[in-house]
């Protein structure tokens, strides 16, 4: 955050010429002050502090006329001036306010509004309006009312709400009034006030935490944990891949490109590890090693280009890897795989070498752009010197996102997941490079864009008193120039997790292909859910798609660097443990598996016969209502039991659970024939139900000022804004794919109980974390709602899926809800609704006490 502190308390031009006392304070002697500062403390991660300000002065004040003028002329500033820093006063950087000050006139006086508002989030001694808040010590501060203006003279009324914090009064005169929650005074000299109160063992964890190098340490271990998880899961593919390797080295004759002998370092295994242990030792290093303004900015943009650089080149975009689903997607082109991979080289190193030099012009010819060596003059800005300095920044950020684009590129291609572009890379590598460049680039600018509103809007907010000046004369503009590539860089890798997830995708995309090619080689039927490493993949996968937002929710933090994602994996794996034996498909025989479910042929069949189970159903129904036509209903009961007998053939001849019909069995088999199908089913249908939930969580991020705050006044606000959205469908996405994956092993006799089932499994963590939430006063209220949202977003998608299993029927009915109808039979129908219904009206209610508490 950068701001102008220098400049903001300069008085205007007119205010230092001809009177010694330009603010006439002898006039403003019979004025009547009054001021008040609250605090509060309770669900909040800092400890906020509002400051109310009244000030009535009388029209015989000569500056009083230039109250009522427009906010933006300079005698309104030189007024307001007067009243709130006096002569010499500086404003606090650390001091906001929603509007300017609010003015009116009756009565011959003019009456001026003024409230300020901010957060104890860091140590040290600021300004809050009239009231000076200092830290005697880690828990212990102080507020006394120190005005830089009007006080001479004996204010109307002072106030003092603590909202529950321990304080003691050290003021030297009496109180009018006095509670537990604060004290009051009337017609008291401002330097007599003053109130040391304690800061409560929750808050000044946080801010201990904060302060200190344990957050700095705890970001790091948090990346070491992640890449432990990521090695892991890696390294339990291991096998799996090396025997698709032995069964793909008979069909390297047909498969160019394949090569059985590259293993370990060219395989997919290998290039998730190289990510584990490479992306830790850049966050060691960008955090903990070159942190901001501890080398010279000549240096530090020069390690970071050559760590861009070295990123893009390790990741080697144009490599086909060892799997042999990359090879296939690779077989359908005639050229030489030699030529076109040093086709690729070649497109990928020019555009490399085109930003490198580009950045190294600037930074090693500083000279022809009129900048000095630590690349920030003291005079301001020149055209040619910002151009200088934008150059620079642009040419590293695009570097950064090359090689996070480069990765990304090299999971995606080596798990097979990108086959389509994967041929067009293949077809025209220039072409593509430069498309990719371009994009690339419109981001880069994009993030300038950016930094430069944010500091724009923080030039106003320093400038509101003074209007010094013009934005683009500031000579700190320099600085955010400077300053621009090493921040956003290191915003750009705080988000390079997602490449974990990409990673881990591939990884249980290449186990499913390679199964299959397994199983199509030995004429074998393919898994029916997923295996032990498969399991290990998805838990991973849910925990940091899922997990990540639910901790930043529950205020755990605290808990990322080594135990969140563990406990969010092993929370999957103990609902699973629990709910296994009581799903519907783990209480059949494996014989019935083998025999009916895995089979393209015996499927339908399983199919119409819950068709007609439903069928008889609706019948008796019907039957009950004096509708039943002209079956009876000992001819419906016998081929219900009819179709219960089949259930019991098919399982070798042991009985079922009575429980368990043959529409259970089929739903419960999901609309897809593998597991992985139905799992990308489910995700897409999460990704768009859970848009209206993401909406509603950023608009209630919106409803905290300190969020606005960090949105509209940093570098990366707006980025960060739009992150947080997507970081939201993500969730949303990730639970709908872990759903869709586990569905034939989640207990429930109906799809929504299954939903609820994952919704415990990303509940069960923060449930653990309950006592930090204790520890540091996190809003509980957020987390519920999140959780409620994503029971709900899994819910719809659940029912959709039941639609999708019978989608075959779709033209027999009029529309989903018609099928619906059918599928659940009208009391369960109605029931599902009346549940879904509960939940939203409930998320609803929540919401709205949370966005207007």
């Amino acid at each position: 955050m950068v701001l102008a502190v220098a400049w903001w308390g300069c008085s205007p031009a007119e205010a230092r010429e001809g009177s010694p006392d330009p603010c006439l304070t002898d006039q403003l002697r019979t004025s009547e002050v009054t001021a008040d500062i609250r605090f509060s403390q309770h669900h909040q991660t800092y400890i906020k502090m509002y400051s109310d300000m009244t000030i009535k002065v009388p029209m015989k004040w000569d500056l009083a006329k230039n109250l009522t003028f427009s906010d933006s002329s300079g005698d309104y500033r030189r007024a307001i001036h007067c009243l709130l820093l006096g002569k010499k006063g500086v404003a606090s950087d650390r001091e906001w306010r929603s509007s300017n000050p609010g003015v009116t006139a009756k009565d011959g006086l003019v009456t001026v509004r003024y409230g300020a508002y901010t957060w104890i989030d860091r140590y040290g001694i600021f300004q809050l309006g009239p009231w000076r808040v200092s830290a005697l010590k880690k828990h212990h501060w102080e507020v006394a009312l120190q005005p830089p203006s009007l006080d001479g003279f004996a204010w109307k009324h002072i106030g003092v709400q603590l909202d529950g914090l321990d304080f003691d009064n050290h003021s030297t005169r009496d109180v009018k009034s006095s509670d537990a929650n604060g004290l009051e005074w009337d017609h008291e000299m401002p330097k007599d006030v003053k109130v040391d109160f304690d800061i409560p063992l929750q808050h000044s964890v946080t801010l201990v935490f904060t302060e200190s190098f344990l957050s700095k340490a705890g970001v790091a271990t948090w990346w070491v944990s992640a890449s432990c998880v990521m090695a892991l899961a890696a390294l339990r593919s291991r096998q799996s891949y090396s025997s698709a390797t032995q069964c793909a080295s008979g069909q390297s004759s047909r498969t160019p490109g394949w090569r059985s002998d590259v293993i370990r370092i060219e395989s997919p295994v290998g290039t998730v590890l190289q990510w584990a242990v490479l992306s830790t030792a850049v966050v060691v290093t960008l955090i903990l090693v070159i942190p901001e303004n501890s080398i010279p900015r000549k240096w530090r943009s020069l390690i970071c280009m050559g760590a861009g650089l070295a990123l893009l080149f390790v990741a080697r975009p144009w490599k086909r890897g060892g799997s042999p689903v990359a090879a296939d997607t690779e077989a359908e082109g005639a050229a030489d795989p030699d030529d076109v991979q040093r086709r690729q080289i070649h497109a990928v190193a020019v555009a490399a070498a085109v930003a490198t030099a580009v950045g190294l012009l600037v930074l090693l010819g500083h000279g022809l752009f009129g900048l000095p060596a630590n690349l920030v003059p003291k005079a301001p800005p020149t055209v040619l010197g910002l151009f200088g300095l934008t150059l620079l920044g642009l040419a590293t950020v695009w570097l950064w996102l090359a090689a996070m684009t480069a990765w990304a590129w090299r999971f995606a291609r080596e798990g097979g997941l990108a086959r389509t572009w994967a041929a067009a890379w293949d077809r025209a590598p220039g072409r593509c490079t430069a498309t990719v460049g371009i994009l690339l680039t419109g981001v880069a600018l994009a993030l300038l864009g950016c930094a430069l509103w944010s500091s724009y809007r923080q030039w106003e907010r320093a400038n509101w008193l003074t209007g010094g000046g013009s934005f683009a004369k500031a000579p700190y503009v320099n600085q955010i120039m400077a300053d621009f590539s090493f921040t956003d860089l290191i915003w750009v890798f705080s988000h390079s997790w997602i490449l974990t997830v990409v990673a881990l995708v591939a990884l249980l995309y290449l186990r499913v292909r390679t199964q299959q090619e397994q199983a199509r080689s030995k004429q074998e039927q393919a898994s029916l859910w997923p295996g032990t490493p498969e399991l290990l993949l998805i838990a991973a996968v849910f925990a940091f798609l899922v997990g990540v937002p639910g901790g930043s929710f529950a205020g755990a933090s605290a808990l990322y660097g080594s135990a969140w994602i563990p406990l969010n994996i092993g929370s999957l794996y103990l609902v699973l443990a629990m709910g296994r034996r009581y799903s519907v498909l783990g209480q059949l025989r494996a014989c019935f598996h083998g025999r009916q479910l895995n089979s393209k042929k015996r499927r339908p069949e399983l199919l119409s016969k819950a068709q007609r189970y439903r069928s008889l159903n609706h019948q008796l129904h019907l039957l009950d209502q004096g509708h039943g036509g002209s079956a009876t209903r000992q001819q419906l009961e016998d081929e219900l039991h009819g179709l219960h007998r089949w259930l019991v053939d098919t399982c070798g001849g042991e009985s079922p659970p009575e429980h368990i019909s043959v529409l259970d069995v089929a739903l419960a088999w999901g609309p897809q024939g593998h597991w992985w199908s139905n799992a990308v089913h489910a995700a897409r249908l999460a990704f768009c139900f859970g848009i209206p939930a993401s909406a509603a969580l950023v608009f209630l991020d919106l409803q905290d000022d300190r969020n606005v705050m960090q949105y509209t006044y940093q570098a990366a606000g707006i980025p960060e804004f739009v992150a947080r959205f997507l970081l939201y469908q993500l969730a949303w996405t990730g639970a709908g794919f872990a759903l869709g994956a586990l569905w034939r092993l989640l207990p429930g006799h109906r799809s929504p109980v299954r939903a609820w089932s994952l919704t415990l499994a990303s509940a069960l963590p923060i449930c653990l974390a309950l006592l930090i939430i204790r520890i540091t006063d996190a809003p509980f209220g957020h987390v519920l709602l999140y959780l409620l949202l994503m029971l709900i977003t899994l819910a719809l998608t659940s029912i959709w899926l039941d639609t999708a299993t019978f989608k075959h029927e779709q033209e027999l009915w009029s529309s989903r809800v018609a099928l619906l109808l059918s599928i659940y039979q009208v009391r369960g129908f109605s029931t599902h609704v009346g549940w879904i219904l509960a939940q939203v009206v409930a998320a609803v209610g929540l919401w709205h006490t949370l966005a207007h508490r």
